[in-house]
Parts: structure tokens; sequence; C-alpha cells
């Protein structure tokens, strides 16, 4: 991805695609016209993980300090970040416009951050359900990205191709998963993109309109 860098405070409403790693690929906006990436700096990416409410917050709190001291390594976990984040996106809409064969490279760059995320995992057994997990201790502060890395790969096997579509909004591009009863949600968020195409047709509507009734009025008399 080529485009801004521009600094955003994460709110509920950024947290539209169904899935967390849907949700990750949606920390880049206006795909669609000229891309806005929202990540600025590990700090937000931190700030991002806890609004989603899927991290440990002493998880997060240790990687905090831990970025403090190795401002470094936090710059570069966050470029990988970003590298998981552009492949993902590549991998998942080229699912979803049923491209094929699906891009190589996004695949390749997938499939290395899972292996790396696998390296450093442990399996353990919640109940009856074996389960690789990665934790702070393990990861460093690669651990968002080996978390997210792992959910990647088990959504991948599961995406439900038919519900998963890429938002037609101006200036968006998000994608999400549809979860309504119908199936037929057409926008990341209605309050957003669906109210502001409606907006726009009211009004081309209404242009439209308007320019008819010039063209029929009668000519003034002389």
């Amino acid at each position: 991805m080529t485009g801004t860098i521009q600094a955003h405070t994460f709110r509920p409403r950024d947290l539209i695609g169904g899935h967390i790693v849907i949700d990750l690929v949606n920390t880049v906006t206006a795909r669609d016209a000229e891309p806005i990436d929202w990540l600025d700096g590990y700090p937000r990416l931190l700030e991002w993980a806890a609004l989603t409410g899927q991290f440990d917050p002493a998880a997060l709190t240790a990687l905090q300090r831990l970025a403090e001291t190795e401002p470094g390594n936090a710059a570069l976990a966050l470029d990988r970040s970003r590298e998981l984040r552009e492949a993902l996106h590549d991998l998942i809409t080229a699912l979803i416009h049923q491209d094929a064969p699906a891009p190589a490279e996004a695949v390749d760059q997938v499939e290395n951050h899972w292996k790396h995320a696998v390296a450093s995992a442990r399996l353990t057994v919640r109940g009856n359900t074996p389960q690789l997990q990665v934790s702070v201790e393990t990861s460093g502060l690669e651990y968002l990205n080996h978390e997210l890395a792992l959910q990647a790969f088990d959504l991948l096997r599961s995406l439900p191709l038919e519900r998963t579509r890429v938002c037609p909004g101006l200036r968006c591009g998000w994608v999400f998963i549809d979860s309504s009863r119908g199936g037929r949600r057409r926008w990341c968020d209605m309050a957003t993109c669906g109210n502001s195409a409606k907006g726009r047709t009211h009004y081309q509507r209404k242009r439209q309109t308007a320019s008819q009734q010039g063209h029929h009025q009668p000519p003034n008399d002389q």
C-alpha cells in the first residue's frame, strides 16, 4: 500500500469487520481513493488492540513498557503489522472477487507470518480443544502480530465468502462479514457510507428533476 500515514483516535465505529483480523485490514481507510494508514506508531497499534477487547490488558501494558524501552524493535514490529495487514487485504479481497489464482506474494507473506507465530506458540488444551497460544513472554513485541497471524489462518479456512464484502462507499473500501439476517448488507455502516450514498443519490435526483423542469418551461412572452 502506498498512501498517507495519519494519526487517528480509534472508536468502536471503526470495528465493523465482523472479525478482529478484518478489523486490522480496516486500519487503512479510503483504499478506493488515496489510502490513509491510521497506524501512525506502535502506541496506536496498542490503542487499537485495546479497543477490540480481544487482548489481555496486562499483556498490552507489558507491550507498552517493552516498546518504551525498545523503540527500534517496536518500529520493526509495527512494520510487520503493516506487512501482515496488506497481505491479508490482498488475499481476502482476491477471495471475495474470486480472482484466480490468489496473489502469490500475499499468500507467501501470510504463510511466513503464520510460521513465525507457530514457532513462538505453545500447544495448550482448554477443555477438549487443543489450540496454539502465544504470549508476550514467548513473542515479545511481535505478540500482536503472532496472535493475529494465528487467527488469520483460522479465519481464512472458514471465511464465508458469500457474506464477505468490500464496501462500495466513496473513500472507503473497508471489508466486512455480513452477519445480518437477510445477508443483504451492502455498506460497511449504514450510518456513514450508506447515508452518504443515499444523500448523493437524493441530490442527483433533485438536480435531474430541476433540469428537466427547466427544459419544459414555456418561453416568456415577448
